[in-house]
């Protein structure tokens, strides 16, 4: 065991030269690393950095034109329903004025009709008693002459007025 501690390529012994070299070969390695590896990588890098937030502002700028867009729809759909909603009431309004004018025209037109009865009841009934006053006066004539050509007898004459009330009460 103290063969190997004492030089000769123990686990625990150092060469000094190995030891140069290793550091050389490092600090080349690092070197070169830098010189040839690191910028790549780092220009690499920024470029997806780059990417990444180009993304995220398109990403966020697309988002607030989705939300811009969102609410213009929604404004566009309350002012759609607010114009349905005038469009629904002045309809409505439309409709009971027609209904209204329909209702006073139909009772203009009833009364018309009712008036037209009336003048044509008054007419008839104008012409019945015309028609009446013709006709009694021409059976109070015809009652007049039968007693004037009859004898004057009062018997005979009362006869005669009993026929002859009997007779229109007969006709009517």
């Amino acid at each position: 065991m103290l063969h190997f501690l004492a030089g000769g390529g123990g686990l625990l012994s150092f060469n000094t030269g190995f030891g140069i070299w290793v550091a050389i070969s490092t600090l080349v390695f690092l070197f070169l690393m830098n010189k040839y590896l690191v910028p790549p990588i780092m220009k690499a890098l920024n470029e997806r950095e780059t990417r990444i937030k180009d993304s995220l502002e398109s990403a966020e700028k697309a988002l607030a034109k989705a939300e811009q867009v969102s609410k213009d729809n929604e404004k566009a759909l309350r002012e759609a329903e607010q114009k349905a909603q005038k469009i629904r009431k002045q309809a409505l309004e439309d409709a009971e004025l027609m209904r209204s004018e329909k209702i006073e025209k139909a009772k203009e037109e009833a009364e018309k009709i009712l008036e037209n009865a009336r003048t044509t009841i008054e007419q008839e009934k104008q012409k019945a008693l015309v028609e009446l006053r013709n006709e009694v006066s021409e059976l109070a004539i015809n009652a007049a002459s039968m007693i004037m050509k009859s004898e004057l007898d009062q018997a005979k004459n009362k006869k005669l007025v009993d026929s002859f009330i009997n007779d229109l009460s007969k006709q009517n």
